[in-house]
């Protein structure tokens, strides 16, 4: 095992569902989590991608790739025809066979989220909106929180806000907590993903106590990049995220969601990620409501893929609809 498990204090049993911790426990256990063995996790990551699955177990991975999809596009020139069009894909990915299932969500900026709700509505396809000052985190904490409460009221049902690295770099542990939970307090009844830029934090060790941070604080996802770095996820920090969500989940009862993001275009990436889910987490986490994989590009390489399986060869890139 890469890490050991965090020993996580707090007055009395913590049911799950309830988070339990005040400001200062959190950056006292903050403070005190362990450190990551980084070879270890490197080598546990590595071995890991390297597993080869059989080809019903590959479809059905394949099909659960989708499911835990977050079909994104968080690009300045993005517009409402735009946003139309990326949520019919999301609900009918190839309209061509309906046994390829509807993603998980459809993830943009706030401004479209009424769009988008328009759409979706009574679909399964869910609404996620960047918010709290994507991608940096660094605006007004009022102004943060409300971007959030207005994409919740515009129809959003998931956010994806960003951790003060700033804050949390600087090891103002406390004010990083109590943003995030304020954060979580602004999204009411939607769910708060907290995006960890793993490719800011420049240590395994700080991955972890970030990702028990955001999850101390309410988080019900933790991901681990904007897509707006050249470093996105990557299988050990994403290994990282998901050992801090197992110790988590053992210590409280709490299950939190693992995100990646940033980078995965293949099919072979998405697979990876479940192959190191599943061993780390075991089969309550592989579903959309634990797990998400934020892509922009990885859809129609997944549907090749399903149609290589099934009738042994590829259909080419122009088959799929680009958006």
């Amino acid at each position: 095992m890469a890490t050991s498990s965090t020993e996580i204090e707090r007055s009395g049993a913590v049911p799950p569902g309830a988070l339990g911790f005040t400001a200062t426990q959190a950056a006292g256990l903050v403070a005190r989590t362990a450190a990551v063995d980084a070879v270890g996790l490197e080598e546990r990551a590595a071995s890991l991608a390297k597993r080869s699955i059989k080809r019903e177990a590959k479809l059905w991975a394949l099909d659960l790739a989708i499911r835990c999809m977050d079909l994104t596009t968080l690009e300045g020139a993005d517009t409402a025809g735009k946003v139309v069009a990326v949520c019919a894909k999301a609900v009918r990915p190839d309209p061509t066979d309906p046994s390829i299932p509807s993603v998980g969500a459809v993830c943009i900026y706030p401004l479209l989220v009424p769009v988008a709700a328009g759409q979706l509505k009574g679909t399964t396809v869910r609404v996620a909106s960047v918010a709290g000052g994507f991608p940096a985190g660094l605006a007004p904490l009022e102004e943060r929180l409300g971007e959030i409460r207005e994409a919740v009221r515009s129809g959003a049902d998931e956010v994806d806000i960003v951790l003060n690295r700033s804050a949390f770099l600087s090891g103002r542990y406390r004010q990083a907590f109590e943003e995030i939970a304020a954060s979580r307090e602004a999204c009411g009844d939607a769910h708060l993903k907290t995006i960890l830029e793993v490719g800011e934090l420049g240590s395994y060790d700080q991955v972890r106590r970030a990702s028990v941070l955001a999850m101390a604080a309410g988080s019900d996802f933790i991901k681990t990049s904007t897509g707006k770095l050249s470093t996105g996820a990557t299988l050990p920090a994403a290994l990282c995220m998901m050992e801090a969500a197992r110790d988590f989940h053992h210590e409280t009862g709490r299950r939190v969601g693992v995100k990646v993001a940033g980078g995965i275009r293949q099919s072979k990436q998405a697979i990876q990620y479940l192959v190191l889910l599943y061993e780390t987490l075991g089969p309550d986490w592989m579903g959309p409501d634990l797990f998400r994989i934020g892509a922009s590009t990885l859809l129609n390489d997944v549907l090749m893929q399903i149609a290589k399986e099934r009738t042994g060869r590829y259909q080419g890139p122009d088959y799929f609809t680009v958006d």
